[in-house]
């Protein structure tokens, strides 16, 4: 193994023409010598006419990070997958894995994952989105065995998300995390999904006061690929929190 180049590539389509938030969290919690290679759609709403209009590009965006030897590739999106439906979902990474000969995940995907890992069946959600995306996220969870007993929402649109104040959010991320989890004691872990979502110095404070696992997009993608490597010579660090710890 090289000690000058990385040694797990993740690709990474993004819904959105840029990356900002999604690589910078990625690179404060992942080991040293993994590397991030995003593309992006251009998710213009949360509908499911706006995610499907994306869909052909997806392929594209596939096949350009399959070119580049990625080691697994995983689609970006809370909202994108729960708009599709877990079926729909699981038939696209079905059909991208036999496309590209690569593994393919989905943020999703990853939480329920890393919740059955934790053996967490009942859990918190805290989101920045209307009831209409949380109730298809949590239709989506249902179906893959993982029940919603408390949310807590701060509704905004995507664009409202886009330009959000990352400080701002970190302070959200707290109140909706505190609000859900004193709601619900029995829930053994806190969702907040969102990768436009400045949570991750919000994690370790959370989990320090509720003594529970807290979940973002970035730590439960991380957490899959970490999860499939066939190896792994440098650990996260423990600070960011109990997924990271628990690969």
């Amino acid at each position: 193994m090289s000690i000058i180049a990385p040694w797990y590539q993740l690709g990474y389509v993004i819904p959105h023409l840029y990356t900002d938030l999604d690589a910078y969290q990625f690179y404060h919690t992942a080991p040293e010598g993994m590397m991030l290679l995003t593309t992006g759609l251009n998710l213009t709403d949360y509908t499911l006419a706006a995610v499907e209009t994306e869909l052909p590009t997806l392929w594209q965006r596939f096949d350009l990070l399959a070119s580049k030897k990625v080691d697994r590739l995983s689609l970006s999106g809370v909202p994108v997958a729960s708009a599709l439906g877990r079926s729909k979902m699981r038939e696209i990474l079905a059909e991208g894995e036999k496309r590209t000969g690569i593994a393919c995940d989905t943020d999703l995907e990853a939480h329920i994952a890393t919740l059955k890992h934790f053996g967490a069946k009942k859990i918190a959600l805290a989101t920045r989105w209307p009831d209409k995306v949380n109730n298809a996220l949590t239709a989506y969870l249902k179906e893959g065995g993982i029940e919603v007993i408390a949310c807590e929402s701060h509704p905004r649109t995507l664009n409202e998300n886009k330009y959000s104040s990352a400080a701002a959010d970190h302070d959200l991320a707290l109140d909706l995390g505190r609000k859900v989890l004193r709601a619900a004691p029995a829930a053994d872990a806190l969702l907040m999904p969102g990768g436009l979502w400045f949570a991750i110095h919000a994690v370790p404070m959370l989990e320090a006061e509720f003594g529970k696992p807290v979940l973002l997009n970035i730590l439960s993608t991380t957490w899959a690929a970490l999860h499939s490597a066939k190896s792994v010579p440098h650990r996260p660090d423990s600070k960011w929190g109990k997924v990271l710890q628990n690969f």
